[in-house]
């Protein structure tokens, strides 16, 4: 038996010489959100954050971004530079002494960040006694139930 070719107008066939249209070549949203999930943890991980603010227009070596960001224990703080460096928000620079001098500097990148969240920052400070004052309504209108 000889098979149909749908040829509806609801339904074209693709040539195959063409190149694929945007809606083919688009990967999978839940991949899309998976990658933009772990890129928010990144950035809702304080110590990232403030270890890029510390370095915003300058560098710093370890040592000094250790005393500049107060309560980070120096294993995180190696962890949170090495994460940094990984998806290119810093660079690590070594430069021949003894000892070894290592410099943190923010690249472009680390910078556009440093941008955006100084723009949500400045959103929640002005907001900040509105949002207050809510809490304060909810929490008067719900008091806590004791456990039983």
């Amino acid at each position: 038996m000889a098979s149909r070719r749908n040829t509806s107008p609801a339904s074209p066939r693709r040539d195959s010489r063409q190149p694929p249209t945007a809606d083919i070549d688009r990967e999978p949203d839940d991949e899309a959100c998976r990658q933009v999930l772990q890129i928010l943890g990144l950035i809702g991980n304080k110590w990232s954050l403030l270890t890029i603010g510390q370095l915003r227009g300058r560098s710093l070596r370890f040592g000094e971004l250790h005393r500049t960001l107060d309560g980070i224990p120096q294993r995180i703080l190696t962890l949170t530079l090495r994460q940094l460096e990984r998806d290119g928000l810093l660079t690590r620079t070594v430069h021949p002494s003894v000892p070894p001098r290592v410099d943190y500097t923010i690249t472009e990148l680390g910078a556009t960040l440093v941008d955006s969240v100084a723009t949500l920052g400045e959103w929640a400070t002005t907001h900040r006694h509105e949002i207050n004052n809510n809490r304060h309504r909810y929490d008067a209108a719900h008091p806590a139930q004791k456990p039983a």
